[in-house]
């Protein structure tokens, strides 16, 4: 099948990008409403993404809706060799999709290649599924009467994923989902879509039917249609908290099963004990990598005793250092955010920031990449001073900067992480086992790491936060995938002689 998502020099003309339904590319209707997709290194209008209407998203459900009964009948072996060969053709095609991602997105393509091996995964584990739908049986409950557990896909469901991972969140969800036996529609970030629409031929290729895995472009037209429309089951997102929130409540209110996942302040607790140059590197990664668009980015490191002083000798020494530039450019660790409207965003942070009376020890303003003028660079940046109550603590600002919080003891410490409102992931580097059992122990949040600055659990667990950092009853992908996305029927059966028996007018027990 041909595409239309390769790479192409800045001067041609915009792509044209509009859906992909029932197994074939979908053009944007006449008149249709459209938004610009950017190669945020450069500045540049890459493509025009069509916005589906409400009309244009019912016909994707519905093409979901007609392939539903056929798939789930499908033996799970079957589905499961389709996943296989999707599986195949995204290692054949893994550079190509990392390419498409820092296009669109600007992340280095050493982290898009990560980012796309991390949605791997998820498919390796949906190959796995006629083991992970097996059911549970109980022989002679009851004299001669057995009992058993099965789980059956739900139908249509539906995903509406972020710009920051196009490719890893939603095979999050299209894996898991559609090897259970349900299709599926996604609404991608407009921002990148391409990815998706790639990843939708793959699935193509792969032998999945017309109509199981559907996806359509837009804004909040579309995200409504999916949430109201009477024949999606189901509603997997993640988001902002604001929208994790609406999506949860809309979607509860029309009956669908929901899992909104929201967003995050995660924070590292440093230790006394840390050797500073490994949680000066830990910290660079995990703040500084994909220019902090993570929604497990460490963006407060909350030290504790001495060592804020040399822990922010070593990071201002690495910064100075850190290249920022062109994702495509093999030497570049940094770059660009992925809009000028979010980077303007993420700069008024750092004016707030000062005005608030943080230390603004290293500031990434007014950073500029030679050649590269026009694309949305903000070089990394650095407060120290933050504390509980600033916007720069409390808001999730989703850009390169980290803020140093200093605190006396791992109790303090502890308190401070447990009284934000996110509580998505968070670290604390230590070589005291104790002080780390403490941590792990009492922190209230999903995703923990000691000595790892970004938990992120693999396929095979599940991934989610806490507080309000979820909404819904459970995590995405690996077991807690599962159960989301299938029903849980228990029969009981016997088989009497024919004509034995009485009325029984109480409640039945085993006998």
């Amino acid at each position: 099948m041909s595409h239309a998502f390769e790479s192409r020099p800045a001067t041609t003309t915009p792509l044209e990008l509009g859906h992909f339904v029932a197994g074939e590319p979908v053009a944007a209707a006449a008149g249709a409403r459209r938004g610009d997709v950017y190669n945020p290194a450069t500045g540049a209008v890459r493509a025009h993404v069509a916005f589906a209407s409400a009309a244009e998203t019912a016909a994707a459900i519905a093409a979901a809706k007609a392939a539903a009964p056929a798939w789930a009948a499908t033996p799970p072996p079957r589905r499961a060799r389709v996943m296989f060969r999707f599986k195949e053709l995204i290692e054949q095609h893994q550079d190509e999709l990392a390419r498409l991602i820092t296009l669109e997105h600007g992340k280095v393509l050493s982290d898009a290649r990560g980012e796309v091996t991390r949605g791997l995964e998820v498919v390796e584990f949906a190959c796995g599924i006629p083991q992970l739908l097996k059911g549970e049986f109980t022989e002679n409950v009851g004299t001669e009467i057995d009992s058993w557990s099965l789980r059956q896909p739900l139908g249509v469901c539906a995903g509406i994923t972020p710009f920051n991972f196009p490719a890893m969140v939603p095979l999050w969800m299209i894996p898991v989902a559609i090897a259970c036996g349900n299709t599926f529609v996604l609404k991608p970030s407009e921002k990148d879509p391409s990815c998706p629409l790639r990843l939708a031929e793959l699935l193509t290729e792969a032998g999945l039917p017309a109509g199981v895995f559907n996806v359509v472009n837009g804004d909040r037209e579309a995200v409504d249609t999916l949430l109201s429309h009477p024949d999606v089951a189901a509603v997997s997102f993640v988001g902002s908290t604001p929208i994790a929130e609406y999506i949860h409540r809309t979607a509860a209110q029309h009956g669908k099963r929901v899992q909104a996942l929201g967003g995050a302040k995660n924070h590292m607790v440093v230790m006394p004990d840390a050797d500073v140059d490994l949680v000066a590197n830990a910290l660079l990664g995990a703040a500084y990598g994909s220019a902090g668009e993570r929604c497990m980015a460490i963006s407060v490191a909350v030290t504790v005793g001495g060592i804020a002083d040399p822990l922010i000798a070593a990071l201002r020494k690495k910064l100075a250092t850190l290249r920022v530039g062109s994702g495509l450019e093999p030497e570049v660790e940094m770059g660009p955010l992925v809009t000028r409207e979010h980077r303007e965003k993420v700069r008024g942070y750092l004016d707030t920031g000062v005005a608030e009376g943080a230390k603004l020890v290293v500031d990434g303003r007014q950073h500029t990449v030679a050649a590269s003028e026009k694309g949305f660079f903000l070089g990394p940046s650095l407060f120290d001073g933050v504390e509980r109550g600033m916007r720069i603590w409390r808001e999730e600002i989703f850009g390169p900067v980290l803020g140093i919080v200093r605190t006396t003891s791992l109790a303090e410490a502890l308190a401070l992480v447990n009284a934000h409102e996110f509580g998505n992931g968070t670290s604390i580097f230590t070589n005291d086992g104790r002080a780390a059992r403490e941590f792990a122990h009492g922190v209230a949040a999903g995703m923990v790491g000691v000595n790892v600055p970004i938990p992120v659990p693999m396929a095979f667990h599940s991934f989610g936060g806490w507080k309000r950092s979820l909404f819904g009853d459970t995590h995405v992908h690996g077991p807690e995938g599962v159960r989301f996305y299938t029903r849980l029927k228990t029969v009981t059966a016997r088989w009497p002689t024919s004509g034995a028996g009485t009325a029984e007018f109480v409640m039945p027990t085993m006998k």
